[in-house]
Order: C-alpha cells, then structure tokens, then sequence
C-alpha cells in the first residue's frame, strides 16, 4: 500500500483530504509540512495544531534558529509514514492534526513582536486547539506561556536545556531568550515549585524556586528515573514542555546557538521524554534549531522527533481525558 501510495501520492500538505493517516509520497519530495499534516487556518474539528516561529533576534551568541521550522519540517518527512516508535497508539491516525504554519510578523517592529505571537497562539487556544510549536529562539516561550496561562492559570513547567533562562531580568521590554523564564515566573505564569529544569550544565544560582535535574544527575540516575522524577514534581497539574536543542550535547545537536558540551544524548532524551507519558501536558515547543550550523542535518532530525514525541503526550493526555 505504501510503495503505491508513493507513486501517486505528492503534496500531500495540500492534497491530503483527511486530516488523519500516515504520509506515504516520497520522503525526499513533495511539500514540506509537519509529518505531511495538511496546511490549514480552519480549525474546525482539529485537537491540535503545529505552528512554525521564525524568530531569532532574541540571541545572545549564533542566530540561524528563525530556519529551524523550515528544516524541522522538512526533517520530519522522515517520520511520515510510520507511527511513531514505542508509543503503542499512533497520533496521525488517532488524532486531528494540522500544519498550521508560520506566524507573520514584521521582522523590522521587534518590539511588537511579543503580542503578535501571544494573539497568534490565543486564537488557536480560543478554538479548542491545543499547539506544539516548532522555534525559532527560546524567547518565543514567554508570549506562549502568556496565551496559556490566560486558558489555564499558572502552569507547570518542563524545561528540558543547558540553560535555566532564569537570570535576573526586570526590564519587561527588553527581549532575550536567556530572561524568559525568570519573567514568566514573576509575572505569575508558571508556578516554579511545581516546574522543573532538566538538562542544565551552566552555572546560574538563581532558579526562583524551579527544581533542578542537571546533565550529571541525568548521566548517573538514568532517563527512566529522571522523568519520574519530573511527574512526581508537576503532578497532575497543567504542564508546559519547552525543549531547548542545546539540552543534547553538541556531538548530537551541533546546529544551535549557544552549544555546552556535557548535554544528553538523543537516546536519553527519547527515553525520558516516553516515560512521562500521563504528565497533563497542555501544549510544548522545540527551540533553539539553527541549521546553519550543521551541515548534516542531525539537528534538526532531533528536532523533528523531539516534536513529535511532544504530539505524542499531548496525544495520550487528550486521548486519555477522552476515553
């Protein structure tokens, strides 16, 4: 059926007609849509939305993230005709899933950028639609966190990086993907005694509350151990998960910004990403992909799993709930 599929099938982001099924065109052609989910603003009977934001002018050191939807996109035909692994339930056939493409902003107006994506994203909350939003920079985070917490109050959240972002910050205006969650902590988003970093191997002793498993504590306890220790800390409460590229060592996620040797390896974030399925996880992005800078394509491949296996808890929460 797939290798038929595959000498008919083409653009399916524009010619598929269900919003459920696995993508069998060719992995190497065709439009470059999320896992092949047909490109739409209707949301009309959809339970989640991917949406791209190309925004890097947040960073403090390489730029190139405001690439990464493109490359996670086109990384994530790869995925396309398979469920994905491990889950025992596939998302593309059990869930209504849609590209919803890039916000539009205007490169040129940084400051106004903030409430553009907040609306952005409010309008998808507002439908019903739950989102995994594929980055751009970390800043993107923040109005993100802001349209959330409007829905559901303060939030949980899993922060999976090499850096907290929580130094000190009380200039509101200023935009800077190092500062997002020390802002978003203050301004009462994120509720941090139920939050948690995962990943981190820089040095930065003010965490405002948030609990903390670093790179070493991960290499010696276990992924499997890590995440149940992340669900012990958010509970059953709303969650956010943002997973910052540059928590993978750079040997697996060369192409980002600001690269700290020491990180987790794909393997490991596969396994511990698994193992909190259950976790009320109400939305999640990836961030921080810059394919300028590795020419092989592996970080945004990580990224393009990374998404998924977020599709994946949303997925099981929702499908859960439903049941």
């Amino acid at each position: 059926m797939a290798l038929e599929d595959a000498k008919t099938k083409v653009d399916e982001a524009f010619t598929r007609e269900s919003y459920t099924g696995l993508g069998f065109e060719n992995t190497f052609g065709g439009a470059t849509s999320f896992l092949r989910r047909r490109y739409s603003k209707d949301l009309s009977g959809v339970d989640l939305a991917v949406t791209g934001v190309p925004f890097d002018q947040a960073v403090t050191n390489r730029p190139g993230s405001r690439f990464g939807p493109r490359a996670i996109r086109e990384a994530s035909a790869l995925q396309s005709p398979d469920a994905p692994y491990g889950w025992g339930y596939n998302p593309m056939e059990e869930l209504k899933i849609v590209d919803y493409g890039d916000l539009a902003f205007d490169y040129a107006k940084v400051s106004e950028f903030p409430e553009t994506l907040q609306r952005h994203i409010s309008g998808i909350l507002a439908k019903g639609v739950g989102t995994v939003t594929l980055g751009g920079d970390h800043f993107i985070t923040l109005p993100i966190l802001k349209a959330y917490a409007e829905v559901f109050g303060p939030l949980s959240v899993i922060q999976f990086d090499a850096h907290s972002d929580t130094w000190t910050d009380d200039d509101l205006d200023r935009i800077d993907h190092g500062t997002f969650l020390y802002k978003a902590i203050k301004l009462g988003l994120v509720d941090p005694s139920r939050s948690v970093h995962v990943g981190i191997r820089t040095d930065n002793p003010d965490r405002h509350g948030m609990h903390l498993i670093d790179a070493r504590d991960v290499h010696e306890n276990g992924a499997k151990n890590t995440a149940a220790r992340v669900r012990e800390i958010v509970g059953d409460s709303p969650t956010y998960l943002t997973f910052d590229i540059d928590c993978l060592d750079p040997a697996y996620a060369p192409g980002t910004g600001t690269p700290v040797w020491g990180g987790l390896t794909t393997a490991q974030a596969a396994v511990a990403l698994r193992a909190l399925a259950g976790i009320n996880m109400v939305g999640g992005d990836i961030v921080e992909v810059s394919p300028p800078f590795d020419t092989t394509g592996a970080t945004a491949i990580a990224g393009a799993h990374v998404a998924t296996e977020l599709i994946c808890l949303w997925g099981w929460n929702h499908l859960k709930k439903g049941a």
